[in-house]
């Protein structure tokens, strides 16, 4: 263990992957593979015996697969893992959700195909996330759940509701499933949902919080109306807004921030569209993709909710609103759903 860098315990059941995950690792000064292990029963035996800072996480291998071996760490010796995953089969990317529901912090795609065009930019995703993610606090998954307040609202009733709006990044999947598993299932408004995630992924959550959550989760289509009680995850690639007749509208417009989909241009359009009769949720994620576009919504008399730093993964988002004065709310993950189906209730 180097005490002067961020120890980092490789899992990969691959020679040749891990050998490049050692190497890329090791080339950033702030980083240390402390030791590597070829599947998951191996790093359970690692974390009894030692503590690294951070675990890079293959999801598919042999003994143990990369799930079952998060539930375990994190039911046992905590400590922050990233699921690496390169293959976009569907048992691939299922496993990689349900690692993130056992507790998993952060998934990245494995830097693949040396030499390509974005081989250098996802080499420095890989040692950002890891970087960042050996700094967030984690905790036992087991035993009695904390009391969750009930929400009470401040103010007079606002105008009717007719849509949520959720921007989320780094660490956002579990969140949003938590939300989506929470809202009453005959919720009144459609729920519009950017997330941040790795091209190919994106279907793996939808079946992933379909199946989770019990709650309908779709696929974003250009013109297809918005209904009440189901949930709209912007596509690869597209920027989503919704229209004034309550129709989504799909747009190649230029990124924002950097990001395609972009938390700022869903926001934007609901404020357009919507003014005061919308929520504006904005979850755990690095950066500040929406943090402006949620102080728009409040100053047109929209309701607008932050998470707090206890319950994000990485509070950049949120934060970067607050700090704007954008949130009428500041909220933990687990009072999220109840203050939105209060809130779309109230008349």
């Amino acid at each position: 263990m180097n005490k002067d860098k961020i120890n980092v315990l490789v899992v990969e059941d691959s020679p040749v992957v891990q050998m490049l995950m050692k190497h890329l690792l090791d080339s950033d000064p702030q980083l240390h593979v402390m030791g590597t292990a070829n599947n998951g029963q191996e790093a359970v035996d690692f974390v009894a015996g030692q503590k690294p800072d951070v675990i890079l996480m293959d999801v598919h291998m042999p003994k143990m697969d990369g799930y079952e071996a998060t539930r375990r760490i994190m039911e046992t010796q905590p400590v922050p893992i990233v699921i690496s995953s390169a293959t976009m089969t569907n048992q691939e990317v299922g496993a990689t959700f349900h690692a993130l529901e056992a507790g998993a912090v952060a998934f990245i795609e494995k830097p693949v195909g040396l030499g390509g065009a974005n081989f250098d930019q996802m080499v420095q995703k890989l040692l950002q996330t890891v970087k960042l993610m050996a700094e967030v606090k984690v905790v036992k998954r087991w035993g009695r759940q904390p009391r969750v307040e009930p929400f009470r609202p401040v103010g007079k009733p606002s105008a009717a509701i007719r849509v949520i709006a959720i921007g989320a990044s780094t660490g956002g999947p579990p969140v949003i499933q938590s939300i989506l598993a929470g809202v009453p299932k005959d919720l009144p408004v459609p729920v519009l949902i950017v997330q941040h995630i790795a091209a190919g992924f994106l279907q793996g959550m939808v079946d992933w919080l379909k199946q989770t959550t019990g709650f309908p989760v779709h696929m974003a289509a250009h013109g297809k109306e918005a209904l009440p009680g189901c949930a709209y995850l912007a596509p690869d690639g597209w920027q989503m807004g919704l229209g004034s007749n309550g129709r989504i509208l799909l747009s190649n417009a230029p990124p924002e921030n950097g990001l395609r989909p972009a938390v700022s241009y869903l926001l934007r359009s609901v404020a357009q569209t919507c003014g005061p009769n919308a929520v504006g949720v904005l979850l755990t994620g690095m950066g500040t993709d929406g943090a402006e576009e949620l102080k728009l919504l409040k100053d047109q008399g929209a309701i607008t909710i932050a998470q707090d730093a206890e319950t994000a993964v990485v509070h950049g988002m949120p934060g970067a609103a607050i700090r704007l004065g954008a949130a009428t709310y500041i909220l933990p993950a687990n009072r999220i759903a109840a203050a939105l189906a209060t809130l779309v209730s109230r008349k």
